[in-house]
């Protein structure tokens, strides 16, 4: 059995930040479960651009209201506590955090991911990346 504390996995390498959000990895592509789990702040008032072209992701909102607009429809659906949005067809969307108050996201991936991925210039994470250590 794996137990992890988040404060305590926010204070490791597992956790990774950009300008726009933070994302704490609790479980990764090494812990053997086939998919990982990341609690992901949205800074407020930013917008991110993304496109999982090599992963799929589930997307639960614990607190925080936004935003996500699917780009070759541009369809917006609200966020708020209590959404969850799939995206199933490695959709390309903007990230939408209101202004005043972060987004704080349950999410997700499969396949897992490695630990250290960041957005490149497409919203894109790479399919493999450097390891966390243990």
């Amino acid at each position: 059995m794996i137990v992890r504390q988040l404060q305590e996995v926010e204070k490791t390498d597992r956790c990774v930040t950009s300008d726009n959000w933070k994302s704490v990895r609790m479980s990764l592509k090494n812990d053997g479960m086939g998919f990982s789990f990341h609690i992901t702040t949205i800074f407020a008032g930013t917008e991110t651009p993304i496109h999982y072209q090599n992963h799929l992701e589930t997307v639960y909102c614990i607190s925080g209201y936004g935003e996500v607009e699917t780009l070759d429809d541009g369809k917006i659906y609200p966020i708020s506590p209590g959404t969850i949005y799939i995206l199933d067809k490695h959709d390309k969307h903007l990230l939408r955090a209101h202004e005043g108050e972060d987004i704080v996201f349950a999410c997700a991936f499969n396949p897992p991911l490695n630990g250290k991925e960041v957005h490149d210039e497409n919203g894109v994470y790479p399919l493999e990346a450097e390891e966390v250590a243990e």
